[in-house]
């Protein structure tokens, strides 16, 4: 990839596409205390927020003057996901290195022609799935690669929520390819089952609309195939008492674990990355391991390895520099829409769907 950083410590100046939710507590507090990025600019279509809250920040009116200044290097599309495709296409044509907000887009397609992009313009194109650092994901990689309850035979993925009242980011309520709970908090379970697990053979989903005022999905049951095991991923917005969000079974034994990263809790009441004990759990949140080791049935709590998704950070920084491998890599974010849309098609079609 073609780098404007190619000796150690560079600045990589870097600007958000919003300076909403997504750009105040999931992308700023990295860029800002990591000593290799530089929050350079913001688009900011209407407020003052950048000037009040990042001094020294520039303030764009409009996406174009924003990619027509040649000392950024970094473009993070963290726009609404319909937007997605045509800003980053935007950020790319305009020789910047861009970071897409979760879901990568709506479409394959759209996928493949920014892929296809990037390349032309050999330009580094990531998508951010930061769950892969919460610390509960880091625990289950850790048990699995260790293969502390044998060969997996089953997984059960939740990440559910309790809400009857629509969002207020009313861009997310409407019905549009690319809104609903699958392509939002089913972008990062499906993500995390393809890391631990790899490619599935079929997809069998049920998706529908749960509350009357809802407009969008809220509600998925995702069952992914595999040749030894089956995975299922479920979210729901009508679950006021959370069950486990990871529950795991091997030939040799189980693991079950409510979700407790603290790091978007952390991020949200203000705390910044480089603060003390970041990412780490309670012990209390501990999860449950129950299994036989060496002919001995064992069970016990796992304290989860620290959270940090200052690591997506680190390693785009050297992607960026030293043409590292990704943090994730644009053709992984597309193997999640594939799933997606595979998913949408056999909850229409009530089918079993194989994949390619």
């Amino acid at each position: 990839m073609e780098s404007r950083a190619t000796i150690e410590n560079q600045i990589i100046n870097t600007a958000l596409c919003s300076i909403g939710m997504s750009g105040v507590v999931f992308h700023a507090p990295f860029i800002i205390t990591h000593p290799y990025f530089k929050l350079y600019a913001i688009w900011e279509r209407e407020n003052n927020i950048t000037i009040e809250k990042y001094p020294g920040t520039i303030q764009y009116r409009s996406l174009d003057e924003m990619l027509a200044d040649d000392n950024i290097d970094l473009v993070i599309v963290n726009t609404p996901n319909v937007t997605h495709f045509e800003f980053a296409k935007k950020a790319l044509e305009a020789r910047k290195h861009v970071v897409i907000e979760k879901p990568f887009t709506p479409t394959v397609e759209q996928c493949e022609i920014l892929i296809a992009l990037a390349q032309e313009k050999n330009k580094i194109l990531t998508v951010y799935h930061n769950r892969r650092f919460d610390s509960d994901f880091l625990a289950i990689k850790k048990l699995l690669d260790q293969k502390l309850i044998g060969e997996i035979r089953e997984a059960e993925f939740h990440y559910d929520r309790f809400d009857e009242n629509l969002s207020y980011k009313l861009h997310k309520e409407i019905n549009h390819k690319g809104t609903g709970c699958l392509y939002d908090l089913g972008s990062h379970l499906i993500d995390q089952a393809l890391v631990l697990f790899g490619w599935p053979e079929y997809v069998f989903a049920d998706i529908f609309n749960m509350r009357p005022v809802s407009k969008v999905d809220d509600y998925f049951e995702v069952l992914l195939y595999y040749e030894n095991f089956r995975v299922r991923l479920k979210a729901s917005y009508q679950v006021r008492e959370a069950i486990p969000a990871f529950v795991l079974h091997g030939c040799k034994g189980s693991f079950v674990k409510h979700r407790s990263d603290v790091q978007e809790r952390h991020l949200l009441s203000g705390r910044m990355p480089d603060e003390k004990d970041w990412g780490k759990e309670l012990a209390e949140t501990a999860g449950i391991l129950n299994t036989e080791l060496n002919g001995t049935v064992i069970r016990e709590k796992v304290i989860s390895p620290q959270g940090d998704y200052m690591r997506y950070y680190d390693s785009l920084y050297k992607s960026i520099c030293f043409n590292d491998p990704l943090p994730v890599s644009a053709e992984e974010g597309m193997n999640v829409i594939k799933i997606i849309e595979a998913a949408f098609k056999s909850s229409e079609e009530k089918r079993v769907i194989k994949l390619t």
